[in-house]
């Protein structure tokens, strides 16, 4: 602070004109309070910036807190949710070379206010078809609804109900139907998304380079350190707002509470996921409002106007006008600037193919690419589809699963990036073993990951799905095994899902099904007696029902222990090679070609990861439906019930093969460095000279602004875990 001081007298002293006897007394005092601008503008910038890296944080973490109840609202498969989660993605490839080449050249703080009123836009927008779909409906049986008139859950004929509650339930179903049929709300939920993806673009790049270029540069990095620490937080208050809002019944205070007959626990239940969106939406709206008020420059400091060290974008703007002989003064008339600007994109166009076959002609960074491409692959799925596989395999709700994820696993990857960093430097790990520590980690996390297997919960026990009606196993993948002798004399839709618990502990798909002739009570104290199907199972002593699907075995919440423990330090051991992985990419690229090849980098995560893994993994997770909802107009709707087994087979084996390929392309990356390298450097250049990586000035081995715009990659991808 002593060396800004003098710094900024130098630049007073320069700019102003005053009396002799006074000098001394006002360079002093102007001294102070420009110090105090600089100081006191950048750190206001750092405050809005932190701000808006939770928001943007929370509202990407909420909607993986969502994907089960978007899914169950909306009535669509896993793959299609894969969609829309990738949507994001879409959006912000659509406008990020536009946001790069152009962004600094304009208002940066204003760029990333009016990013965030798209990105709050977007989150509103995700929350809009609650208020335009109707009240949501699930299926029940009229006798566990409020009702006055008793009907048989077995309809022997259906002259047993009343004519006019017929016409009236067909009435609404056929209106219903009129409604649905021009219009898909989930769309909504898809476009919310990619306004998000678009409004978050510029963020990340013009907020970094504009902390790199103003702050003094001793502290770029830990005012640099302080936003991604934020951005470490908000996803664990984005899946705790999560947890609060799926305790909430979707049309809270819209209808009356007490006729609801579902529970959390039940597969139709959907929580207020709208809620989290408005108020994720509102939080966006206030982040943003700071940097209308920001100026477009802050005074620079003295240490930044003559440093020999500039950023590599300034160094390559002023090699190339030193070539060109083409002056870029702030007095310049437009056609010269014009001009100049026409020279520079030429030249980048010129260089740019030799660029690219300089990059790929680096066997350490294809390598690395190609695993970090596999591995994200792996990384993303598991995490996106990681709230369903809980729900699902050991019988969770919604807001158990979201508490538990942002209370224990983000907290644990969070820990492991740090430590990472930490190990780093504490040992002085060189490139060599900055891969051989990545490696490492990748290999021991997914080795942990294997025994996830031996901590799965067995099927529910399901009539007709997974066990058949005498109570023998297995069974055959046939509809029509939903049909007994027992129930052979109702008038049942294999269609519907409205399970029951019978006293023999089997889970029974509908009361009707069940061959229940009477029930007693409303709502979810209704109880069925004189159950058919109840009555011949092997262990039945009674054949009396209620509401609501029976608890998994004794075992799974012993198993779902057992899973979170091995799941936190997966999450750890995984995360730990996240920061040695991302020094090895930029310690074996050349000094020039650093920020192009980081952003090939991104682009191809983005691009063959971001997209693609939500989506062929919720294609692999429907393959092991049981029994598929079906919508009030026909078709298929939202799974109700996965086979736990090929679930757990299918979600943790794509996981793992994904993830051991990415550890053969690490064991080749790890090769090509010791084939390169020698035992008394174990660094390496990207042309293969030794020693060309590690034995630079300690000024080369601070990440420039353009590599911490892209370092940030890193740690919100795995924050997601």
């Amino acid at each position: 602070m002593e060396i800004s001081s003098k710094e900024n007298t130098h630049f007073f002293s320069n700019n102003t004109i005053l009396p002799v006897d006074r000098s001394s007394f006002k360079s002093e005092s102007s001294t102070s309070k420009e110090k105090q601008s600089c100081c006191g503008g950048i750190k206001i910038f750092l405050g809005a910036l932190s701000f808006v890296y939770f928001a943007k944080a929370l509202s990407g973490s909420y909607l993986k807190s969502t994907i089960t109840q978007i899914e169950r609202r909306f009535d669509i498969p896993s793959s299609l949710v894969g969609v829309i989660d990738g949507s994001f993605e879409i959006g912000n490839l659509l406008i990020i070379i536009l946001v790069s080449y152009f962004g600094a050249k304009l208002h940066r703080p204003r760029i990333i206010g009016a990013g965030c009123l798209i990105m709050s836009a977007g989150t509103f927008l995700i929350a809009m078809p609650q208020f335009f779909m109707g009240r949501y409906r699930y299926e029940r049986f009229p006798s566990t609804i409020n009702s006055t008139v008793s009907i048989s859950p077995c309809l022997q004929d259906k002259s047993q109900t009343p004519l006019s509650a017929l016409e009236k339930s067909q009435a609404k179903i056929n209106a219903g139907c009129e409604k649905e049929a021009g219009s898909s709300m989930w769309i909504y939920v898809l476009l919310g998304n990619l306004l998000r993806g678009i409004g978050e673009t510029p963020i990340q790049p013009l907020g970094i380079t504009y902390i790199d270029d103003y702050a003094v540069e001793e502290n770029a990095a830990l005012y640099i350190g302080c936003v991604q620490t934020v951005a470490i937080i908000g996803p664990i208050f984005g899946f705790l707002l999560g947890s609060l809002c799926a305790k909430l019944y979707v049309d809270i205070g819209f209808v009356d509470l007490d006729s609801v007959t579902i529970s959390p626990k039940d597969v139709q239940w959907v929580g207020a996921w709208w809620l989290g969106y408005l108020i994720a939406g509102v939080i966006s709206v206030l982040a943003g409002i700071p940097f209308w008020f920001l100026p477009k420059h802050l005074p620079k400091p003295e240490s930044r106007k003559d440093s020999s060290t500039s950023s590599e974008q300034s160094k390559f703007i002023i090699e190339e006008n030193k070539d060109q002989h083409t002056s870029y003064q702030q007095q310049a008339k437009l056609a010269e600037m014009a001009k100049g600007k026409s020279l520079e994109f030429s030249s980048w166009l010129l260089n740019f193919l030799p660029s690219l076959k300089n990059l790929f002609g680096n066997p350490v960074y294809i390598l690395y690419l190609c695993a970090s491409i596999i591995q994200f692959n792996s990384l993303i799925g598991m995490v996106t589809y990681k709230p369903k596989y809980i729900e699902q395999q050991y019988g969770q709700t919604s807001s158990k699963t979201n508490f538990v994820i942002g209370l224990i696993n983000i907290p644990a990857v969070a820990f492991g990036i740090f430590s990472g960093g930490l190990i780093m430097k504490k040992f002085r790990i060189g490139v060599l073993g900055a891969a051989k520590l990545s490696l490492g980690s990748s290999f021991f996390g997914y080795l942990l990951l294997l025994s996830l297997f031996a901590m799965g919960c067995e099927n529910s026990d399901v009539a007709g799905l997974t066990v058949s009606y005498h109570g023998t196993k297995p069974m055959a993948d046939d509809e029509q095994a939903l049909f007994s002798e027992c129930n052979s004399g109702c008038s049942c839709s294999k269609n519907d899902w409205d399970p029951i618990c019978g006293e023999n502990g089997v889970t029974y798909v509908s009361a009707c099904l069940a061959g229940c002739q009477a029930s007693n009570g409303s709502g979810k104290n209704t109880v069925f007696f004189n159950c058919s199907c109840v009555g011949i199972f092997e262990s039945s002593q009674s054949s009396s029902a209620v509401v609501g699907p029976c608890q998994k075995g004794n075992e799974c919440p012993k198993m779902f222990l057992y899973f979170l423990v091995i799941s936190v330090i997966t999450s750890y051991t995984l995360s730990v090679g996240g920061t040695p992985g991302y020094i090895l990419l930029l310690r074996c690229i050349k000094p020039h070609l650093k920020s192009f090849a980081l952003g090939i980098y991104t682009l191809a995560i983005r691009v063959l990861a971001g997209i693609p893994a939500p989506v062929y993994f919720g294609v692999a997770i429907d393959t092991t439906c049981l029994k598929w909802g079906s919508k009030r107009c026909g078709g298929r709707g939202a799974c109700r019930l996965y086979d736990s087994s090929a679930l757990r087979y299918v979600y943790l084996g794509l996981t793992l093969v994904l993830g051991m390929v990415s550890i053969l392309f690490s064991v080749a990356v790890l090769w090509v460095l010791r084939k390169r390298s020698s035992p008394q450097d174990e660094t390496l250049s990207a042309n293969g000279e030794r020693g060309a990586c590690g034995t630079k000035s300690r000024k080369d081995h601070y990440v420039n602004s353009d590599q911490l715009i892209q370092s940030t990659y890193w740690p919100e991808k795995e924050t997601r875990l």
